[in-house]
């Protein structure tokens, strides 16, 4: 089944904010032949982002942020030993106009003031990070760093940005995934991919070493 087995009845824009809240009535063919009964449900357009893991294989460390996330006060109600501020690696929303990687690179250096090495590699094709309830789509890369330089306080002061840029070493990264301390998805696949091929990137940082 595609999208033309989707018959949208009628379609609103719910709210126009910073985030976008569109409202459908739909119905669709179901796995045994027959149509749906018209069912209403509401979607986040969130856009589309990408995510960065900012990694010195020379250093072995990986660059790390932390920021409050105003999501998790609801979820702090039921789940109180969720943190509000979390780590996570480099992410933002494409704009019209960029590319992926133009903006994998425009991330990397506003949120960690870091600038990327060479080539982005591909960790993740583009994925639904939660499509029950939003449009939104990720993609995840590799982006080199020197991280020798890499702390501080980043982000944009207009966008309200305030976010504390630290490194760690890989295999601490690897302890605090084992822990759970790391509770964003983008964050537990690189460092899942990390542990696949931080060997072979450390050998091709070797290799090219001048």
């Amino acid at each position: 089944m595609d999208y033309r087995d989707v018959d949208i009845v009628n379609h609103q824009r719910g709210w126009d904010g910073y985030f976008k809240l569109d409202v459908y009535e739909l119905r669709h063919k179901q796995f045994n032949g027959r149509q749906s009964p018209v069912i209403r449900r509401e979607v986040l357009e969130r856009g589309h982002a990408v995510a960065v893991l900012p990694y010195d294989p020379v250093r072995d460390e990986v660059v790390l942020i932390e920021q409050f996330r105003p999501a998790t006060l609801s979820v702090h109600k039921n789940t109180p030993d969720m943190p509000a501020w979390l780590i996570e690696i480099v992410a933002g929303i494409v704009e019209p106009g960029e590319t992926l990687p133009d903006v994998a690179r425009r991330e990397t250096m506003e949120e960690s003031g870091c600038s990327i090495i060479g080539d982005l590699e591909l960790i993740t094709p583009r994925y639904y990070a939660s499509p029950g309830c939003t449009s939104e789509t990720v993609q995840i890369f590799y982006g080199r760093v020197d991280s020798k330089n890499a702390g501080g306080l980043h982000g944009l002061a207009e966008e309200g940005e305030d976010i504390r840029v630290f490194t760690k070493s890989s295999d601490d990264c690897f302890a605090m995934l084992r822990d759970g301390i790391f509770c964003n998805a983008p964050i537990i696949m690189a460092m899942q991919w990390l542990m696949l091929h931080r060997d072979r990137l450390r050998r091709e940082a070797a290799s090219t070493a001048i």
